[in-house]
């Protein structure tokens, strides 16, 4: 009775269109899901190694654009001391002009306050000599 059940089981599920699966169908079953499986982590592992790849590439352009900065800057820096040294150079030369130009100055006054008294001495002389 057992075998007779389990072959109208059988009968039932074949006209149904269910079928039970077999060990061997189970097995061919799995491997295809591990291969898929296998076959996901692989594409995420390009992925993933594609994604280190640009960052590295990126990483290389940053530094070769910082190196490139650094350079810019210490050139800028010894522009920037040339053009202190020439400034003060300019500052010191400017100082001893105006220092110049007012010790001219002075002397301007003086020989302008010398040359009225002169002039005033001429003056009374030129007089006495006229009245005598």
């Amino acid at each position: 009775l057992q075998k007779e059940l389990l072959k109208y089981k059988q009968e039932a599920r074949n006209l149904q269109g269910i079928k039970l699966p077999s060990p061997q169908d189970a097995l061919q079953q799995r491997l295809i899901q591990q291969d898929a499986s296998v076959l996901q982590l692989k594409q995420e592992l390009l992925r993933a190694n594609m994604d280190k790849e640009e960052l590295h590439n990126q990483n290389v352009d940053l530094q070769r654009k910082v190196e490139e900065r650094n350079r810019l800057l210490a050139e800028y820096k010894k522009e920037l001391c040339q053009k202190d040294r020439h400034l003060q150079q300019h500052q010191t030369k400017l100082d001893e002009m105006l220092r110049q130009l007012s010790e001219a100055s002075y002397q301007q006054v003086d020989l302008e306050r010398e040359l009225e008294h002169k002039e005033a001495l001429l003056a009374h002389c030129m007089k006495r000599e006229a009245e005598e």
